[in-house]
Parts: structure tokens; C-alpha cells; sequence
């Protein structure tokens, strides 16, 4: 499993009985999580003085309960700043376990800038962010010195993510932010006849584009890939997929990734569920899983 194990602002302090009790910065949440079928003691004290707690209803959705929670606040990764806030289906606008990607692409992103820099200080790391959310990941690769385009098919986010790319510092990084629908966005760029050295996608498991197409995970993320594929460069570096959806588990986005990649560009792909550090039992929390192509 990749942990994200490098967060000083963010831990799940503990989890019992389809909830996890968190800490974002200075406040502590509870919010419910599927995975979370056993039922242990809730000995910790936090869960007595959480700030907000998420209840899920029978029918489906739920609502928040806020016990002198902020309606906005902000916690930092590395040199990355996030404004929190909770808001529907008890998300609060970041997804604390795709660190350990974001440091992943870092990484990769670092040495291709650094080799770029001795021999081609023309060639910039162009990387696609589709289905980019409050923009993590693109901030990380704009960080780590890349170009990117930013794509989300819901304005509020799109917004949302330019937020903390000021409050990163990144206002004037070479980011590209469009409101688009992922699909349509990448079958235009193939016949714009553009390329991109790093491909994210983090495709919801249900949703609608900006004019209601309806986009199913099962259904529609295999003919993705192979259309974003089209899009890598000749000196790419990275492709990278995220699920949160139960069937597709790391042998299945192995097997799509390998079949999609590897023929035509070689490399190599690696999959594995993704997960965070539980601090009162000292085991993981399992939060989906990630699949990785790498030259």
C-alpha cells in the first residue's frame, strides 16, 4: 500500500463503526467512511470534542452538525495551502490520501525540470489534470516547476482550485484552468495535435459534464485511457489514474493501464491500493487505490 504518511496538518486520529474521526489543522471532524465495518472502542477523547460531525441518512446524503467549526479555514502540505470548508455529501474540498501521489509526481516532475535545464531549457514538463477537483495535484506539478492544464467540468471547483493556488503562492504558475468536460476536452486536443509528458485523472465513480453527460466509471474509463493516451509525448513521463469506485481494484487498473501504454510507449506499470495512518491504532486506513505508468 502507498501511505501518505508526510501530513502535519491532517490525521486520522481514529475509526470505528463507519466513521473516521480526523483533524484538519486545529479542528476535528467526524465524517462517515464505507470502509470502516469494524466496530471498536472510541476511547479516544477526540471524538467527545470534534467540531463538526457528518450524519449520514438512511435515505441517502446526509447532513453536517457543527460544534464551533469555521465556515472556512486552511491547512498546509509541504509548501501547499488549502482552504477547507465543509460542503455537501461531507466532503470538506480535499482529499488528504492523494499526497502521496502528489509527491510522486513531484518527484518525477523535479528531475525531468532539472535534466531539462542542462540540456533542453526549452522543453517544458506539460501535464493534463482531468477531473482535477480543488486542484491537489495540480499544484504539486506547478510547484515542482511543470505547466498544467487544469480540467474540471463543475465551475465552483475550477474556482475553488485557483483559491488555493493563491493561497499557495502559485497565482502567476503556468496553469491553464478550464471548465470543460474531460472527454470532450481530450478528443479536442487530439486533433489540436497537442501533447502533454504527464497525464492525471481522478474520474468520479457517477457524474454529469457542465451539459449533462452523464459519465459512469465502469462504462467510460477504459476508452479514457486509451483516448488520453493519445496525448502522451514522445519523452512522457507519467500517467496516472485514481479510483475510489470498489471494482476497480489495483490488478484491475494494472490490467487497463498496461493494455492502454505499454504496446506504444513502453515503460512500466505499477498499481496499489492507497491509504493514511491511523494514529490510535497504528494500522491504515485503506482510501481506494491509484494506478501508475512511469518510463
Amino acid at each position: 500500500m502507498w501511505l501518505a504518511d508526510n501530513w502535519k496538518d491532517y490525521e486520522v486520529i481514529d475509526c470505528s463503526n463507519g466513521e473516521k474521526l480526523e483533524r484538519w489543522g486545529n479542528y476535528i471532524l467526524v465524517r462517515p467512511d464505507p470502509q470502516v465495518i469494524w466496530d471498536t472502542p472510541r476511547t479516544d477523547g477526540h471524538w467527545k470534542k470534534k467540531n463538526g460531525h457528518y450524519h449520514r441518512s438512511a435515505k441517502g446524503g446526509g447532513e453536517w452538525e457543527f460544534f464551533d467549526l469555521p465556515q472556512e479555514w486552511s491547512i498546509r502540505y509541504r509548501e501547499l495551502t488549502f482552504r477547507l470548508k465543509p460542503f455537501s455529501f461531507k466532503h470538506t474540498g480535499l482529499f488528504p490520501e492523494q499526497a502521496v501521489n502528489w509527491d510522486w509526481v513531484s518527484s518525477i516532475i523535479k528531475s525531468a525540470v532539472k535534466k531539462n535545464a542542462a540540456g533542453h531549457p526549452d522543453r517544458p514538463v506539460k501535464v493534463l489534470n482531468l477531473f482535477a477537483y480543488t486542484g491537489g495535484a495540480t499544484l504539486a506539478c506547478a510547484a515542482a516547476g511543470a505547466a498544467v492544464t487544469h480540467v474540471d467540468a463543475s465551475k465552483g471547483m475550477v474556482t475553488w482550485a485557483k483559491e488555493n493556488a493563491a493561497a499557495s503562492g502559485l497565482s502567476d504558475a503556468p496553469i491553464r484552468w478550464l471548465v470543460d468536460d474531460c472527454v470532450k476536452f481530450v478528443e479536442r486536443e487530439i486533433r489540436r495535435g497537442n501533447t502533454y509528458d504527464g497525464i492525471i485523472m481522478d474520474p468520479p465513480s457517477y457524474g454529469r459534464g457542465p451539459k449533462g453527460e452523464i459519465w459512469k466509471i465502469e462504462e467510460n474509463v477504459f476508452p479514457l485511457i486509451e483516448l488520453a493516451a493519445k496525448l502522451l509525448s514522445e519523452n512522457a513521463l507519467f500517467f496516472l489514474v485514481n479510483s475510489y469506485t470498489t471494482g476497480l481494484q489495483p490488478a484491475v487498473l494494472t490490467y487497463m493501464m498496461h493494455t492502454a501504454l505499454v504496446p506504444k510507449h513502453g515503460g512500466h506499470v505499477e498499481a496499489s491500493e492507497i491509504g493514511l495512518p491511523v494514529s490510535t491504532s497504528g494500522l491504515t486506513l485503506p482510501c481506494g487505490a491509484s494506478g501508475r505508468w512511469f518510463t
